[in-house]
C-alpha cells in the first residue's frame, strides 16, 4: 500500500468516527433524517476535498462542525420549518376526521436512536443526548430562527464553550449569548403550554410494565385495556395525514372505525427519537403474514401513555430502522423452523 492511499484511508477512517454526533446534530438543526444524512454526507465531501486547507488551527472535529453548521444553514434558507401536525392545526373531532396527506417536506420525521447518538460512558451525558432529539423538542427546535437553533443546539446540547461557537459562526460572544438567551425565551414559552414525555432512561420497571401492556392491548386490538393506558388529554398522530386526534375516547373511536385495518397487528420494538417505539405490521390480506404500516413513537408521562404518533411512509422508515418489510404469519415460521 503507497503512503497516499494510507493517508488518504487514515483520513477517511477520521472523518467517519464523526458521522453520528454530525448526524445528531444536523438531524436536530433540520428536522428530518434523510436531509440530516445528506447533509453529513456533504459535509464530509466537503472535508476530504478542502482538508488540504484545513490548517489545523482547530480540532478536526470543530472543523467539521464548523461546515456542517454551514451545509444547514444553506439547507434552511428555503425557510421550511418542519412540524408535527398540532403545530399545524386544531384537533380534529372524530365526527370530522378525514385523511389528508400534505407534502413529506412538511414533517418533522423521526430517526434511529443509533444514528444520531453516540455511545458515552456517562449516563447524564447519555440521558441529555436522549431528551435532545425527542420529538416535542425536536418541534420546538423547528420554530427557531436557524442561526439560534445552531446556537442552542451547540451550547446546551454539546456543551461547547460561548467562544468556541463564537468562532464557528464567525460572530461575538456577545452575539451568540443575545441569540442563547432569546433561544430559551423561546422553548420555554413552548414548555409551558404542552406537557413533555418523562421518559427515564432506561425505562423503568413501571414504564416497561406500560409498555408490555400496550403491546398486549394493540396486538389484541382491545380498545378497553388500550383506553386504561392513555392519559385523557392523550394525542395522536399520523404524517403525512395532517389530522390529529385528543383525547382517549376519540382516539379509540378511530381506531375501531377508520383505523380498523390495524386491528391484529404485530409490533417489533425500535429505539426512536430517545423514545420508547414499535415498527407495526398490519395483516396482509394479499400475500398473507404482515405488512408495513407504521413506525410508532410514544410519549409516557406520569405512568400513562400522552402521545402515539404513527409514520405511515414505511417504505423509507423501514429501511432506516433496519426492519423487515414483510412479517411471516406465525404458523409459517414454525413450518420454516422446523
Amino acid at each position: 500500500m503507497s503512503d497516499s492511499t494510507a493517508t488518504v484511508d487514515d483520513l477517511d477512517a477520521r472523518l467517519e468516527k464523526h458521522r453520528v454526533e454530525l448526524t445528531g446534530y444536523c438531524y436536530r438543526m433540520l428536522g428530518s433524517s434523510f436531509e440530516a444524512e445528506d447533509a453529513v454526507q456533504d459535509t464530509l465531501v466537503r472535508a476530504w476535498r478542502s482538508y488540504d486547507k484545513f490548517e489545523g488551527r482547530s480540532s478536526l472535529r470543530s472543523w467539521l462542525y464548523r461546515i456542517a453548521t454551514n451545509v444547514c444553514l444553506d439547507m434552511l434558507n428555503a425557510g421550511n420549518k418542519r412540524a408535527r401536525p398540532m403545530d399545524l392545526s386544531e384537533s380534529t373531532p372524530l365526527a370530522k376526521a378525514a385523511l389528508s396527506p400534505r407534502p413529506d417536506n412538511t414533517w418533522l420525521e423521526p430517526m434511529p436512536d443509533a444514528r444520531v447518538l453516540p455511545t458515552v460512558e456517562d449516563p447524564a451525558e447519555a440521558a441529555v443526548a436522549k431528551e435532545s432529539v425527542r420529538l416535542a423538542f425536536m418541534a420546538a427546535l423547528q420554530q427557531l430562527p436557524p442561526k439560534q437553533r445552531a446556537v442552542l443546539i451547540l451550547r446546551e446540547v454539546l456543551a461547547w464553550r460561548a467562544s468556541e461557537v463564537a468562532e464557528l459562526l464567525d460572530t461575538s460572544v456577545a452575539s451568540v449569548n443575545s441569540a442563547l438567551q432569546r433561544a430559551r425565551a423561546t422553548l420555554a414559552e413552548r414548555a409551558e403550554s404542552g406537557a413533555e414525555a418523562a421518559v427515564s432512561d432506561p425505562l423503568d420497571e413501571e414504564q416497561q410494565k406500560l409498555l408490555e401492556r400496550y403491546v398486549a392491548a394493540f396486538e389484541g386490538y382491545d380498545m378497553s385495556a388500550l383506553t386504561a393506558l392513555l392519559h385523557e388529554d392523550a394525542i395522536m398522530t399520523m404524517p403525512p395525514f395532517d389530522l390529529w386526534l385528543t383525547g382517549h375516547d376519540d382516539i379509540a373511536g378511530f381506531m375501531t372505525t377508520i383505523g380498523s385495518a390495524c386491528e391484529g397487528s404485530r409490533l417489533l420494538p425500535v429505539q426512536v427519537n430517545g423514545l420508547p417505539g414499535f415498527a407495526q405490521y398490519k395483516p396482509d390480506p394479499e400475500k398473507g403474514g404482515y405488512t408495513p404500516w407504521a413506525v410508532q413513537v410514544l410519549e409516557i408521562s406520569d405512568g400513562r401513555l400522552t402521545g402515539f404518533h404513527f409514520f405511515l411512509d414505511t417504505e423509507r422508515w423501514f429501511p432506516l430502522f433496519g426492519v423487515p418489510l414483510h412479517l411471516e404469519a406465525e404458523a409459517d415460521q414454525v413450518e420454516q423452523g422446523e
